[in-house]
């Protein structure tokens, strides 16, 4: 069962690559995302995508949320987080394609554990991307609660899950 408006949000801890200004095209060690104890007392806009490099997912929904990063700072969110059923170097390579620099969190849910814990799993494997990939959502934790969520009806479209709609929620 998928996650409700009013649940904590569960506890995950997702792998991602920091972003190095001095060193772009630098490989980092990645670094560890708990959902719990680096979501407490923050408001967070966690995205959820199919896949890195896909066309929805580079086309229509990365690119509006690192537009309109300052937008979502500036209602009030600490924290933005991309998370994909890929790897953290694939994560970190699309970040760097999308010159997300370090305004969002590009982090992989490879062994689908955010998927499962939220309920927000997709199957993919008859299209060749697995059995075990996000399904598209938005949500906005507000400590460690989710506030808002959208999920997709349609994942290979953006038509509830857009920056322009959580920047309304906030």
């Amino acid at each position: 069962m998928a996650i409700k408006v009013g649940d904590t949000f569960p506890q995950v801890q997702l792998k991602y690559i920091p972003y190095d200004s001095t060193d772009p095209n630098a490989c980092k060690s990645p670094q560890i995302l708990d959902t719990k104890t680096d979501f407490a007392g923050k408001k967070v806009v966690v995205v959820g995508v199919p896949g890195a490099f896909s066309p929805t997912c580079s086309i229509q929904h990365l690119p509006a949320y690192v537009t309109k990063y300052n937008e979502l700072k500036s209602k009030g969110v600490d924290l933005v987080v991309c998370v994909s059923g890929n790897d953290f170097f694939v994560m970190s390579a699309w970040g760097k394609s999308e010159n997300v620099k370090n305004n969002i969190i590009m982090a992989g849910d490879a062994n689908g554990d955010l998927g499962r814990a939220t309920g927000l799993s997709l199957d993919l494997a008859k299209v060749g991307l697995g059995s075990v990939r996000l399904t598209r959502f938005v949500a906005i934790v507000d400590d460690g609660k989710v506030a808002h969520l959208d999920i997709e009806p349609d994942p290979t479209d953006v038509t509830v899950t857009g920056v322009d709609s959580v920047i309304a929620a906030l």
